[in-house]
């Protein structure tokens, strides 16, 4: 699918995207989505190394797929989110990518700042970035 083009000045003031996903197609959506942004967009596609990967690169934001391999979306999310308290790091923004929209109480569970459901769009993904940066959720 391909991405329509929107203006850099709609993208949020972040530099670091840490985002878990094992999925080609997933991971291409988000780079295109903040290309021309500025951003720094990290890919894990193992979500084994999720947590020691917050921790090196201290991301703005984390943006997890729900439905990646081996251990799952939400096993991630908890993974990140306890060692994130044990750290610094407790206050950056999870935002969850979604198959459906009637899976939103997984991302509440999870305590996600946000979510979105698949496919995603550039202006999607930068409203709700936006929406996590201007509650505050990013340091």
């Amino acid at each position: 699918m391909l991405l329509p083009h929107f203006a850099p000045t709609t993208v949020p003031a972040m530099s670091k995207v840490l985002l878990v996903a094992d999925a080609p197609w997933v991971r291409n959506q988000v780079a295109a989505a903040l290309s021309d942004s500025g951003t720094e967009v990290r890919e894990v596609t193992d979500p084994r190394t999720a947590v020691d990967e917050v921790i090196d690169f201290e991301p703005d934001v984390i943006i997890i797929d729900m439905q990646i391999g081996s251990m799952g979306g939400m096993a991630v999310a908890r993974a990140v989110r306890d060692s994130a308290y044990e750290t610094h790091l407790a206050d950056i923004p999870l935002v969850l990518l979604l198959d459906r929209a009637a899976d939103a109480f997984i991302a509440k569970r999870a305590s996600a700042h946000a979510w979105l459901t698949k496919p995603l769009t550039a202006q999607d993904l930068r409203a709700t970035l936006e929406q996590v940066q201007g509650a505050g959720a990013i340091r």
